[in-house]
């Protein structure tokens, strides 16, 4: 935890010993793939939007670490706007999954979550020790975030239920994968125990 400006500057007022990283949820899936995707994420879409009611409920902030498009002029609120207000494929998956105010968001410009981005520093001010990851897709944006984050000494929890690819046995092979290499938690998301992850001390957890 840095040692000055605790809050950084009033902009992250939050602290808890969890995170819920949300990863690629703004999405208009308009590129090859993106309808088989879409088919697939649909299914993640509601068990996210509970997931993310339920840790919003017990004090964890939610971070939407999301695609910039490949625009290095994107702003995220113009990222929403266009997955809601534009006649996207992806629309009614982030109907369900749009932020609010209160939430966090980073701007990635490749595929890990950590890449280039403000998440490690965000984190750092939040006291984030453990970080719940869900969104699309499983086996490259989340996979490549879940070994970066596994690489800071993050302990993971990866809803099996909350992550999606196009191809589901490709997706199966990465949560598989985040199990047995990154030691991560794949139980459904309606199992986890949001309360006692919040309250988790975060000197228990460091590596």
């Amino acid at each position: 935890m840095p040692a000055k400006n605790g809050d950084l500057h009033g902009n992250a007022p939050d602290q808890c010993p969890v995170a819920l990283v949300l990863i690629d949820v703004v999405n208009d899936m308009e590129y090859p793939g993106g309808d088989r995707l879409y088919e697939q994420a649909m299914r993640i879409a509601d068990p996210i939007a509970a997931l993310r009611k339920r840790a919003k409920t017990a004090g964890i902030p939610v971070v939407y670490a999301n695609d910039n498009f490949g625009r290095w002029r994107s702003d995220f609120r113009q990222v929403v706007a266009h997955c809601l207000d534009d006649d996207v494929r992806g629309r009614p998956f982030v109907q369900r999954l749009r932020p609010d105010q209160d939430d966090y968001f980073v701007l990635k410009p490749k595929h890990s979550a950590f890449f280039a981005t403000t998440l490690d520093t965000l984190l750092a001010y939040l006291g984030a020790r453990r970080l719940i990851l869900a969104g699309v897709t499983g086996d490259t944006c989340v996979l490549l975030s879940a070994g970066d984050a596994y690489l800071r000494d993050f302990h993971l929890h990866m809803p099996e239920d909350c992550i999606a690819s196009i191809d589901p046995a490709d997706n199966s092979a990465a949560l598989a994968y985040m199990r047995r290499v990154m030691d991560a938690d794949t139980t459904p998301s309606s199992a986890l125990d949001l309360d006692a992850l919040s309250s988790t001390s975060g000197a228990g957890d460091d590596p």
